[in-house]
């Protein structure tokens, strides 16, 4: 059985534990908040920059550009984005699972894989399995700026533009709310045509020509896309965070409640005990008494 003094000390430990969580909650709260606004800020002018892209693409005039360009797919490069720091429940579990599936399914088809890894889970985790990594991005500050972003979405680029790969997909984990975060693998390069029945109603009217503006524009959005799933995959990862964070704390607390019942439990016994000895102690001494006073029994 525990001493009271093991007990004390373990109770102690877990409230310092407790501490800890509940501090990490608030700044995992904080910053969960920051990178919710700037994700939902800037989700509709992504998503209206990927309108455009594929409206150009299903333009009836031929419209040239490397990043359009559909191959037989012979290999496959993919932007994961996963965290630098765990803590956070299962975010980088579910993504990196995603990600293995949806590798293994390209490697039965005979594809190779090429990796670029933002996050330092992430790039560790295919190196203890010997992916192919050519290149790695760590230490992404939190709400980093388009300039920031931009060298990885050009890596995928020339990527594809060298023929190095034939498709591109970026493996995030997309914010849905505090408690949902959806692992997500989108496809980003080549820019494919839309179904006749997904074409856009509205109608643009570009100056000079498309091509001239699809030249400028193409490269930056592809960069917006890149640039948005970070910034979704950063919101996700502060809220896995700091939900991780308070279940550890509520648990921490539970924890504290069930050993101060084990150390009232403990003392009890001990009062008891001691009780007990007490009272064998002083009928032992008056039964000493009595047979020195020569009572007989």
């Amino acid at each position: 059985m525990e001493t009271l003094r093991e007990i004390r000390r373990h109770i102690r430990s877990v409230r310092n534990i407790s501490q800890i969580t509940r501090a990490m909650e608030m700044v995992a709260a904080s910053k969960m908040l920051r990178a919710q606004q700037q994700a939902m800020a800037s989700r509709a002018y992504a998503q209206k920059a990927w309108e455009v892209l594929t409206y150009l693409a299903g333009q009836p005039e031929r419209i040239d550009h490397p990043l359009y360009e559909v191959r037989p797919v012979k290999a496959i490069g993919i932007i994961l984005i996963t965290s630098d720091r765990g803590l956070c429940g299962p975010y980088n579990h579910n993504i990196l699972r995603t990600t293995t599936q949806f590798m293994l399914e390209c490697m039965d088809k005979g594809i190779e894989l090429r990796l670029i890894t933002v996050g330092r889970k992430g790039r560790d985790f295919m190196l203890r399995y010997g992916h192919n990594i050519v290149a790695e991005f760590t230490k992404v500050r939190d709400r980093p700026t388009l300039m920031e972003i931009a060298p990885i979405a050009r890596i995928a680029m020339d990527e594809f533009i060298a023929g190095h790969v034939d498709e591109v997909y970026i493996a995030y984990t997309r914010f849905v709310s505090t408690i949902t975060q959806t692992p997500t693998i989108k496809k980003l390069l080549p820019i494919e045509r839309p179904a006749p029945e997904e074409r856009l109603a509205a109608l643009y009217i570009f100056e000079p020509d498309p091509q001239t503006v699809l030249g400028e524009v193409l490269p930056r959005f592809t960069e917006l896309q890149v640039y948005q799933a970070i910034l979704e995959a950063q919101a996700s990862e502060h809220s896995a965070r700091m939900v991780a964070m308070r279940n550890a704390t509520e648990n921490a607390q539970e924890l504290i409640n069930e050993l101060t019942i084990r150390f009232n439990k403990v003392r009890q016994w001990n009062i008891t005990r001691e009780m007990m000895d007490i009272a064998g102690g002083a009928e032992a001494l008056r039964k000493a008494r009595m047979m020195k006073a020569g009572v007989v029994w």
